[in-house]
Order: structure tokens, then sequence, then C-alpha cells
């Protein structure tokens, strides 16, 4: 049997974990929002999941950049921001399947809510699996998203978008193949540079700092001088 600690380090896991990425999402999002756009009965649907993906968003990138440039965290519960993954995985993918369900019915989009929103939580995961997160960043970006994907669909469901017989394969040749060949997604990158100009260090604010008390950890204003190598 293979140790519960071992399987943190198979390959499956960061194949998973690219299933939460907004370069992979979000042109889904766009196609499907577009989809439900068009038909009258589903606009409000559209509407509302485009707003509030985009104020989840915000309020993700937020608070990366106030811990990354101001060390605001939590250190009681390892929090140093939303996972940004998981909340676009719960903000999509129950969306996705309501979506993209070949018939009507209150009782089948269920299930397949139901299907979106356990795949959004095995993208969760995959971020404590992968040493990214820890589980209070993964829980509470799953309940931002989810709450993006409730949001949309409260009034009006079951919702299914009208589209071209070949789209479901487009889009699951999409979603298989772009986690093996799209390049590293560079969000995390750009937001670092963002929280450190608008803070003006030269230094992110780290886990470990946030651990050994993130008020008084010894980062480097970018007009200080660095320590001698």
């Amino acid at each position: 049997m293979i140790p519960f600690n071992a399987l943190h380090a198979e390959p499956l896991w960061h194949l998973a974990t690219r299933l939460g990425e907004a370069q992979i999402l979000l042109p889904v999002v766009a196609l499907i929002a577009f989809a439900l756009y068009r038909q009258q009965a589903t606009r409000t649907v559209a509407v509302r999941w485009v707003l509030l993906l985009g104020v989840a968003t915000a309020i993700t990138t937020a608070s990366k950049l106030a811990f990354i440039g101001w060390g605001l965290g939590w250190p009681a519960l390892d929090f140093t921001g939303f996972s940004g993954h998981s909340m676009y995985a719960a903000a999509f993918y129950p969306l996705l399947f309501a979506a993209m369900q070949p018939r009507e019915g209150r009782a089948g989009q269920g299930a397949v809510i139901a299907m979106g929103s356990l795949l959004a939580a095995l993208v969760g995961y995959s971020r404590i699996a992968v040493s990214a997160h820890s589980w209070s960043e993964v829980i509470s970006g799953l309940t931002l998203g989810a709450m993006v994907s409730v949001g949309a669909l409260a009034g009006r469901w079951p919702v299914r978008a009208q589209l071209s017989p070949l789209a479901p394969v487009l889009l699951l040749a999409w979603m298989a193949l772009t986690p093996l060949k799209m390049p590293p997604n560079q969000t995390h990158t750009w937001v670092t540079r963002m929280a450190l100009a608008l803070a003006d260090r030269a230094e992110p604010y780290t886990r470990q700092h946030l651990q050994n008390n993130p008020a008084t950890a010894p980062l480097h204003n970018a007009d200080e001088k660095k320590p001698a190598q």
C-alpha cells in the first residue's frame, strides 16, 4: 500500500491542480457565458456569472496582494489569501456541467452540478497535495467560488446552453490537452510583482514570515540597502 504522504508526490495531483488555472478556464467561461447570454431565458445567468466571477477574482487578488506586499494574513489558520485555483474551480465546474447537460430537468441538473462541485473539491485538494496552499486557503477559496455558482444559478435553473454538437468535443479536447501542453501559469509571478510595486518592497512576505510573526519579519524596503552577500 502506498503511504498517504506519497500520494502528494504523484504526477496526478500536478495535472489535477492545473484544472483550476485561470488561463485554462477563462476561455471556456467566455464561450459558455456567451452561449447563455444569447438565449433570452439564460441571459441573466450569464451576466450574474461573469459579474460575480469578476468580484471573486478581485477579492482573491486583493487577499494575495495584502499578504505578499504587507504581510496581512492569519497565522492561526495559516492563511495567506484565498486559493485562486480552488475559487475558479468552484465557480466554473458546476456551471459548466449544468450548461452542458444534454437534457433539462432539475433532478438531472442537481446531479451534474454535484459532479462539478466534486471535481472542484478535487482541484482544491490538489492544491494541498502539491504544497501550494493550506486547508484554510483552499476551503475559503472553494467557498468563495461556490458563492459565485450559487449566485449565478439562483432563481434560474435548470440551465442549458445551446451549443453546436461539435462544441462538447472541442471543450473536452481543450480541458484534456491544455493541462499537459500549456506553459505554466504566471499569475502568481504577476501578482507578486504588483504587490512589491504597490508596497514599495524588495522582497515578498512568505508563509515562513507568517509563521514567524509577519509584523516583525526582517523584510527590506525597496529603498533599503540589502545585506552584504
